[in-house]
């Protein structure tokens, strides 16, 4: 099933985003990890490509056996950054023999090494050129994009970042997905600017619940996300006991699901880090608006 038909309804629904293993020893571990999530029945399921592509070998297996063996619609991820055209056409034509009709189209991290290269040789310098490679393929993809609620770490403004945006959705992107935010208010001002920028697709919050204090630094890093003063105090108080931090956590991000869908929305996406625990409570905590 297309995500974008699963956009329309008026209840609240979670998607759940995993990540494939870093090595074939851990294949069997992470697979079992994301069927633990998978049998929630999550609205869907996104499995990540990896850092590079290192660990892309491994996303179609899982996001196929998602699909297949659990009947959850999956999203494959697919990244563009310094792959040849002759490499992404292989990894669409993979995507589309195992049937899988989501794809989210990110440009991915730069290869460590590569920082300084003329970017301008590249077949694929942004994410626009590969949603606009998966549109011209002939497959009936129902394309997914990335966007910042904040700002992308490399735009120069905000504004900039929403021009650029408005580009990405004009070439193909049937939605998009925010990069975690801890501050709702950040969403809401953010939805405001790209409706008024002619923006209509839907978007879909990412919320990633903090279950350690280690993960904060690495959020940072990646999303560039400001950490509002209410979350500051909870990692204070808690952020030296592993156990009360995961349930502090997990507790955050229940709360900030609960004012989105007080807000009117009511399609989630949670970064659950293959923590099949984590994806339990907090369906568990929204048992009931979740009706299940």
């Amino acid at each position: 099933m297309k995500i974008i038909n699963l956009l329309k309804q008026d209840t609240l629904s979670l998607s759940f985003e995993v990540f494939p293993p870093k090595t074939e020893t851990s294949f069997e571990s992470v697979k079992a990890a994301t069927g633990e999530i998978a049998s929630l029945h999550p609205a869907f399921m996104s499995v990540t490509y990896g850092a590079g592509g290192g660990t892309s070998r491994y996303t179609l297996d899982i996001a196929k056996d998602i699909k297949e063996k659990y009947n959850v619609p999956s999203l494959a991820h697919l990244t563009c950054v310094s792959s040849t055209r002759e490499t992404v056409h292989e990894k669409i034509a993979a995507i589309r023999e195992a049937g899988i009709e989501n794809v989210m189209a990110l440009r991915g991290d730069i290869p460590a090494g590569r920082e300084g290269e003329d970017r301008s040789r590249w077949d694929y310098r942004y994410a626009i050129d590969l949603v606009r490679e998966l549109r011209e393929c002939g497959a009936d993809f129902c394309i997914g994009g990335a966007c910042y609620p904040e700002i992308h770490p490399e735009s120069a403004d905000q504004r900039e970042d929403i021009r650029r945006l408005r580009e990405k959705v004009e070439a193909g992107c049937d939605f998009l997905t925010t990069q975690m935010f801890f501050d709702n208010n950040l969403l809401y001002n953010f939805l405001y600017k790209i409706r008024e920028a002619g923006i209509t697709v839907p978007v879909i919050p990412g919320i990633m619940p903090i279950t350690n204090a280690n993960q904060i630094e690495r959020a940072i890093k990646l999303s560039g996300s400001f950490m509002p003063q209410r979350f500051k105090s909870l990692v204070d108080k808690f952020g030296h006991d592993p156990a009360a931090m995961k349930q502090a956590g997990i507790a955050y991000a229940t709360d900030q699901i609960i004012d989105l869908y007080a807000n009117n929305i009511t399609n989630v996406h949670v970064y659950s880090m293959n923590k099949p625990e984590v994806a339990e409570k907090i369906m568990a905590n929204l048992s009931d608006i979740l009706g299940k």
